[in-house]
């Protein structure tokens, strides 16, 4: 059974690896066919030129970052009460169970 999923391990780390290089081949083709130089304009009349590959990919970086920065309070309030159910947990383990006092049936 362990060997079965070995093997399902590997094919998938295979397929793995190869969509990670289908895409890094996509990104690299997008690149070298989007190297024209492109104007951004900011408020009062600030502009920068650079390449459209390069616009595009700090704009993904800003918004990857930005949603990053969106999820860190759930992620803090989510780590404080797994910590929290965590201490409840060791606690109620380590605490005696009662016994229930054996019930007796009236004749």
């Amino acid at each position: 059974m362990s060997e079965e999923r070995g093997l399902g391990g590997g094919v998938l780390r295979v397929i793995t690896w190869i969509l990670r290089i289908l895409l890094f081949l996509v990104v690299v083709s997008f690149a070298v066919g989007n190297q024209d130089l492109v104007t951004v304009r900011y408020f009062m009349d600030h502009t920068w030129q650079a390449p459209l590959v390069l616009v595009l990919f700090m704009a993904f970086a800003v918004g990857a970052a930005l949603g990053l920065l969106a999820i860190v309070p759930t992620m803090l309030r989510q780590r404080r009460r797994i910590a929290r159910l965590t201490r409840e947990a060791a606690a109620r383990q380590r605490e005696p169970h009662p016994v229930p006092p054996e019930r007796t049936l009236p004749l």
